[in-house]
């Protein structure tokens, strides 16, 4: 089982990126995946997330308006475009999956993570 994030990087204040996360070994029919986020010095925190059996997607308010989850059944992969981006969306960006079709309890795998760096 695996989740490989690629798309992060460095863009200024106001720009966009687009994360994607390539699983191997789940079934997006059946578990609900998303992402997560961790800050210099923070704690985790749930960016996103959408269902398995009707992709209906949920995010935080922090992002809310900026951020779009999405993704392919059919090639097994996940994305976030990531519009207006601020610095304090600075961060380290995690792919993760949970235990049912819900984006319900603590994600239960995780990939090794992208980081996103806004700055000027």
């Amino acid at each position: 089982d695996q989740l490989v994030e690629s798309g992060g990087g460095l863009v200024q204040p106001g720009g966009s990126l687009r994360l994607s996360c390539v699983a191997s070994g789940f079934n997006f029919d059946y578990i609900a995946t998303g992402w997560y986020r961790q800050a210099p010095g923070k704690e985790r925190e749930g960016v996103s997330c959408i269902t398995a059996s009707d992709g209906k997607p949920s995010y935080s308010g922090f992002v809310e308006g900026r951020f779009t989850i999405s993704r392919d059944v059919a090639k097994n992969t996940m994305y976030l475009q990531m519009n207006g981006l601020r610095p304090e969306d600075t961060a380290i960006y995690y792919c993760v999956t949970y235990g049912s079709q819900f984006c319900a309890g603590y994600p239960s795998f995780w990939g090794q993570g992208i980081q996103v760096t806004v700055s000027s």
